[in-house]
C-alpha cells in the first residue's frame, strides 16, 4: 500500500495510503477521495490545470508511476512544463517526466511526494 504525500505551500502536508485496488485510479481520483484540493478543470488530460510534480518520498526521482499518455506529453509539452529534449528523454527511456498531469497518473506500489501549486 503506497504512500502518498500531498504538498502545497500554503497548506500542511497531507498524507494518505492508496489500497492495493487503486493501480487503477489516477493521483485526481484519490485526492478527490480524500478531500485534497488538487486543482482540475476538465479531468480529462486536455487542459493542464491539474499539472503536479511527483517525486519519491525524499524528493528524488520516482520509476513506478504508469507511463505517461501521448496526451499527456502533448499537455505538458505545451504548457511548458516538458522542453522537447526532456520529452525525448521520457520518450527514449520509457521513463515518467517529475511533472504529471493528476488526472492521467496512476500510482503504483511507491510512496511518492506530489506536490501541486493551485488549489
Amino acid at each position: 500500500m503506497p504512500k502518498i504525500i500531498f504538498q502545497h505551500p500554503e497548506f500542511d502536508e497531507m498524507e494518505i495510503y492508496a489500497p492495493a485496488a487503486s493501480h487503477k485510479k489516477t493521483v485526481l481520483s484519490l485526492a478527490k477521495e480524500h478531500n485534497i484540493p488538487v486543482r482540475f478543470d476538465c479531468g480529462d488530460g486536455e487542459c493542464g490545470s491539474c499539472v503536479i510534480k511527483v517525486t519519491d518520498i525524499d524528493g528524488g526521482p520516482t520509476h513506478m508511476g504508469v507511463h505517461m499518455t501521448d496526451k499527456e506529453k502533448t499537455v505538458l509539452r505545451e504548457i511548458g512544463k516538458l522542453t522537447k529534449d526532456q520529452l525525448e528523454k521520457v520518450i527514449v527511456n520509457d521513463m515518467p517526466s517529475d511533472w504529471r498531469l493528476a488526472c492521467q497518473m496512476i500510482v503504483r506500489d511507491e510512496d511518492i511526494r506530489i506536490t501541486y501549486e493551485r488549489a
